[in-house]
């Protein structure tokens, strides 16, 4: 059964590791009729969390997508990981959503990776509404933690829901707008739920709340607000209609709460993104840009319209091969028919269409604007192409890739297994963008890259089970880069005459430091042709190659900025290549005088630990070369923020467990690079000579 596009809501549930998404995502399937039993992630057996080492862990790793139903409504679900070390599946999975549900735990409230989450949807402008969880647990406190939703993103937001008892005696939630309170049965789960009268004690906090809620709705909508300011009756339909416009424009956010582990208040939640989120209809039309002219192009959600879609997602499948997962802006694609990937330029066939649930599939004839689903049959593309019609070109703008901070060497057990190895490193780069591999020619590693500890250790995982390859692994190693600190003015000189044809390149060229984060630009200011113009691109080239080794320790260079305004030639002896040595001479000069300096990556680190360990704790974090940002106090913990260099965080889980007897725990991030302290920069050097 095909749904109107205005009745699908392409969703997805986002929040900081153990504020339990993914057991909201299995209560979610098991309402909505999808799975048949509860899948509890604390058994190991979520149906969201399907990879062996989600189970093992309970943690989620790869972003699930699911489609399920829900009055009249198609909802294509997307449960995110929780863990910094995959920000990536969450960074793409908002980059395709129409809407987003936060869950935040109802004792912890904000923490810091639900902010990273925060910071993600204000980016792709998702809209979003918040579900506080767990409101069974001892501590938990449901207007504590929309309180401090509203002064941490320094949002409106309006709480829709009273919880009715505290902690194990949550009993029921009243719905403000309706003034009804839902109770939910134990025998049959929580399938059922009940409506009654709201209990005498909370009729006032109702009222208060309800007030508020036609107040917002009557700023955002002028029926609304005309009927409020002449004292009218303002229907319910009224009120959702006006909020629901207030939280697709994102001028308000909506609170509601519940406990999905014991079952409480996850219809409700389903309601809510019918009633509230966003339908592919709401949200603006997608804006690409045309690959020939780089003109801008809008495509609107339209079966009418060419189509296009953008790739979201790779999955290496064992029995079908390479799964893309598609978001289908416009039109419609049918199965067997072509795509174009305007990356690449190539033409190629989709030879099945499947919806995804979790890990198995269901296949269909078509696509169209709107869905998410996955293609087979699309062989090259990676992660942000965008896969259109090859008579109407477009491309969307790709996905943001964080840079991988750690890495560490690994050789196959056995020697007959490199090629197995590679091609299996190969499969994840191209699943997972924030991963990289190398090979260094100089000590003849494989050297692995990711966004910390958990990520490589899932890698080497993933290679010994998924692959069979057995792998060792070396020291971790942190993602140093180099840069300068001054401007310099340099010439490089490649002149070989010795007989026969000589090679001769002469370039003169400055370099100059620039911000943070700004990587590498070159600028050509050549005038009169005192270098041909044919031989500008082989500068630049050579400057690329050789800003992958810098001078101090080997490092990559990054935010430095070559301008190449001179140099001369030779009729007979000049080339491609004589250019690229002269452009990597002046570079290695050109780093010597510009006072180069490391640059290490700084993690913001965020320690929850119970007062009398707190000085032992920031102790450990200033021997550590740690910086406090500040100190508050949550649900009977002390929260202590702090920047701390990777290099420096190694082993710190061992270390905090045995310093708190198992009592204190803590939430890592890549913050930003900082320059190296001297001595610091002395004996890193030192190490690597």
């Amino acid at each position: 059964m095909s749904y109107p596009l205005d009745k699908y809501r392409n969703i997805g549930i986002a929040a900081h590791i153990d504020a339990g998404k993914t057991t909201v995502s299995e209560r979610i399937l098991f309402y909505t009729g999808i799975s048949h039993k509860i899948g509890e992630v604390h058994e190991g057996e979520a149906v969201m969390d399907w990879m062996e080492q989600e189970r093992e862990r309970g943690i989620t790793i790869q972003s699930a997508a699911t489609t399920c139903f829900w009055k009249d409504h198609q909802i294509n679900l997307i449960d995110t990981p929780g863990h910094v070390d995959f920000t990536i599946e969450v960074e793409r999975s908002l980059r395709v959503l129409d809407g987003v549900v936060v869950v935040f735990c109802g004792v912890a409230g904000v923490q810091p990776q639900s902010e990273t989450v925060w910071r993600q949807a204000e980016r792709y402008g998702v809209p979003r509404i918040i579900f506080v969880n767990k409101l069974d647990r001892v501590g938990a406190d449901y207007f504590r933690v929309v309180q401090d939703v509203k002064e941490k993103f320094d949002i409106k937001i309006v709480a829709m829901q009273v919880p009715v008892g505290v902690s194990e005696n949550l009993s029921g939630i009243i719905d403000v707008l309706t003034r009804k309170m839902a109770t939910f049965s134990d025998s049959d789960k929580g399938s059922i739920v009940t409506w009654q009268e709201v209990p005498a004690e909370y009729v006032d906090k109702v009222e208060e709340l309800r007030s508020e809620a036609i107040e917002v709705a009557a700023d955002i909508d002028d029926v609304v607000g005309e009927k409020y300011l002449h004292e009218q009756e303002i229907s319910v339909d009224e009120i959702k209609a006006a909020l629901r416009k207030g939280v697709i424009s994102k001028k308000v956010t909506l609170a509601f709460c519940g406990t999905a582990f014991k079952n409480k208040g996850v219809q409700l939640l389903l309601d809510a993104i019918v009633d509230y989120l966003p339908s592919p209809m709401d949200v603006p039309p997608v804006v690409g840009l045309d690959p020939r002219t780089g003109e801008e192009i809008t495509r609107k959600t339209d079966i009418n319209e060419p189509f296009c879609a953008l790739v979201f997602k790779i999955a290496t499948d064992p029995f079908v091969g390479v799964l893309n997962f598609i978001r289908v802006y416009s039109g419609v694609l049918e199965s067997g028919s072509y795509v174009f990937n305007s990356r690449t330029g190539s033409k190629e066939r989709v030879s099945r269409l499947v919806k995804i649930h979790s890990n198995k599939r269901e296949e269909i004839s078509s696509v169209r604007a709107g869905d998410i689903a996955a293609v087979i049959g699309v062989r090259d593309a990676i992660t942000g192409d965008t896969l259109c019609q090859e008579k109407s070109l477009v491309t969307l703008e790709t996905i943001k890739t964080p840079v991988p901070v750690i890495s560490a060497s690994i050789e196959p057990k056995a020697k007959g297994d490199y090629e197995k190895m590679v091609l299996a490193l190969r499969k994840m780069m191209q699943e997972d963008p924030s991963f990289t591999f190398s090979y260094n020619e100089e000590t003849g590693q494989t050297v692995i890259s990711g966004m910390g500890e958990l990520h490589l250790e899932i890698v080497v995982d993933r290679l010994k089970r998924e692959h069979k390859v057995e792998v060792v692994q070396g020291k971790l190693q942190v993602a140093y880069k180099e840069t300068i600190q001054k401007p310099s003015d340099v010439e490089g000189k490649y002149i070989k005459q010795s007989g026969g044809r000589g090679q001769y390149g002469h370039v003169c060229m400055k370099f100059e430091p620039l911000e943070r984060g700004k990587g590498f630009v070159f600028e050509n200011k050549v005038v009169g042709g005192t270098i041909p113009r044919e031989f500008i691109p082989a500068v630049e080239k050579g400057l690329l190659e050789a800003i992958t080794s810098g001078i101090l320790g080997g490092y990559q260079v990054v935010d430095i900025k070559a301008i190449l305004y001179d140099g001369s030639y030779h009729d007979v002896d000049s080339s491609e290549i004589a250019f690229k040595i002269a452009a990597s001479i002046a570079f290695k000069e050109g780093m010597a005088k510009g006072a180069p300096v490391l640059l290490e990556p700084i993690m913001k680190v965020e320690v929850e630990t119970p007062e009398e360990y707190m000085g032992d704790v920031m102790g450990d974090l200033n021997s550590r070369r740690g910086r406090i940002l500040g100190m508050e106090e949550k649900a009977s913990k002390q929260i202590i923020a702090a920047e701390v260099p990777l290099g420096d965080m190694f082993g710190y889980a061992t270390e905090l467990r045995s310093m708190s007897k198992g009592r204190a725990a803590y939430s890592m991030e890549f913050a930003c690079y900082r320059e190296v302290p001297a001595n610091v920069q002395e004996s890193l050097i030192k190490k690597n000579k």
